[in-house]
């Protein structure tokens, strides 16, 4: 495993660093945890600098003692953070000379993630780094560098997602009508967490949070809130407005399982739609539309295939359907996409979205998630999660699809 990670690591810094010679980058000041984790195997508090040319060191904070233990990258104290400018030029003398023939410091150009860096954060390392180092955003290069996943994360993800086929299984045996939806995934975290589940689900997104996913029967699932998503429930308050309530669940209402699972620090995301007794008509043709809607992505997912038609064509179906209202939401509160890349966050590139024209890649894993809200009445849909190869794809979650319908009782 740590031999495995090691390669993993070094193979992520070297494409990092072809990338910084192509752009004329002297150093990449990495500050996010996930994205730490992602080139050193450690999520200890710290810095990671990683030169164009040289070994990245692994600047820790706290602890000290297990990034050493952990890191694949050399791990030295951070120190005195109002020295961290000396102890750069120390380390790294090539890219960050204390001193130019002149006597000046020399200028280098450092990227570092403007997307998820606080700015109170930003201004800290201006202030004990010279003025005249030349900032840059690295956000857009980190997240297409991890848009491409090697085989040893698409494991990690196919693991995920045979913890979340069983953790379907459960629910679908455990479900009855008067059941609070808290009690349906309180069943499906621990069914998760047994199987090795992190207990979180990492989002990128500013003010985004998630912990498992949701259940979300009738008119609470479609009420709308703050998640980035198709669905976002009612939720247990104002403070946590998204995900599972105290709602009983009903017959003949959908009853929408929105699941993530996280092992290893690698996310899998699925939805499956149940039903105790029957849907009405009009549930029963939007959730018909969902999986046609997905077999139509499906039939287009290879390489080369622009993202944003993927979206487009999924808008044009909704419409034929006569849907098109309903889709990823409802009125105001819908969203502008068809589904998202997938890996350690939730919320990677690409997006199947207006204006992403990224050609699919092989190693690139997406969930796509079609569905449909009815105010006052509920969510209907389905998500599964794909892996690109080289000829077109792989599905990635194995709960089998369809529309899980559970006799009501007498």
């Amino acid at each position: 495993m740590i031999s495995m990670m090691k390669q993993e690591c070094e193979s992520r810094i070297s494409r990092l660093q072809s990338v910084m010679k192509e752009q004329s980058i002297n150093a990449f000041l990495v500050t996010q945890n996930i994205d730490i984790y992602y080139f050193t195997g450690s999520m200890q508090t710290g810095y990671l600098f990683i030169p164009q040319s040289e070994e990245p060191v692994f600047f820790v904070k706290r602890s000290v003692a297990r990034a050493i233990e952990e890191a694949c990258v050399p791990v030295l104290p951070l120190g005195s953070f109002r020295q961290f400018a000396e102890t750069l030029a120390a380390q790294f003398p090539s890219v960050w000379p204390l001193s130019s023939a002149e006597g000046s410091i020399a200028p280098a150009v450092i990227a570092t993630e403007y997307d998820v860096l606080p700015v109170q954060q930003y201004e800290r390392l201006q202030a004990v780094l010279p003025a005249n180092v030349t900032w840059t955003d690295g956000s857009l290069l980190l997240r297409e560098l991890r848009m491409v996943k090697s085989p040893w994360e698409v494991e990690r993800i196919m693991t995920a997602a045979r913890a979340a086929h069983h953790a379907m299984e459960q629910a679908a045996a455990y479900v009855r009508p008067g059941m609070m939806e808290l009690e349906l995934i309180a069943h499906i975290e621990y069914a998760f967490r047994m199987q090795g589940h992190i207990g979180m689900i990492r989002m990128r997104g500013y003010n985004q949070e998630l912990v498992t996913g949701m259940v979300a029967s009738g008119e609470a699932g479609a009420e709308p809130t703050y998640f980035d998503g198709p669905a976002g429930g009612r939720g247990l308050t104002p403070a946590s407005p998204q995900g599972s309530s105290r709602k009983v669940i009903a017959v003949n209402e959908p009853i929408l399982v929105d699941i993530g699972c996280c092992i290893d620090g690698y996310v899998i995301d699925q939805t499956r739609t149940i039903v105790i007794g029957k849907l009405d008509d009009e549930l029963q043709q939007a959730y018909e539309a969902s999986e046609a809607i997905l077999r139509a992505a499906e039939e287009r997912l290879k390489p080369g295939i622009v993202c944003e038609t993927l979206y487009a064509d999924a808008l044009q179906m909704a419409r034929n359907y006569g849907l098109s209202d309903h889709f990823m939401g409802f009125g105001a509160d819908q969203v502008r996409f068809l589904g998202h890349g997938i890996g350690m966050e939730i919320d990677e590139w690409p997006v199947l979205a207006r204006g992403f024209k990224q050609p699919l890649q092989a190693g690139m894993v997406i969930a796509i998630e079609p569905k449909f809200t009815f105010p006052g009445r509920g969510v209907v849909g389905i998500e599964d999660t794909y892996l690109i190869t080289e000829t077109g794809y792989k599905r990635l979650t194995t709960a089998p699809g369809g529309l899980t319908s559970i006799p009501a009782p007498q």
